[in-house]
């Protein structure tokens, strides 16, 4: 579960900059939210690796 709550926390850490940026308009906040949308994409990327590598394997045991 440790790979989930990466995911939570990352989400949870992007909490206050969408409030900013959608509620206040703060052009930065829209930049932090943009970078922490990508980090996500790349955890989820190699998140997905791990579980199609780990099923692969398990098939062939």
């Amino acid at each position: 579960m440790a790979r989930f709550d990466e995911v939570k926390n990352l989400v949870m850490s992007l909490e206050a900059d969408f409030e900013k940026f959608y509620e206040k308009n703060n052009q930065a906040a829209g930049t932090r939210v943009r970078k922490g949308m990508q980090d996500l994409k790349t955890l989820a990327q190699t998140i997905r690796s791990e579980v199609q590598d780990t099923k692969n394997n398990a098939e062939k045991a």
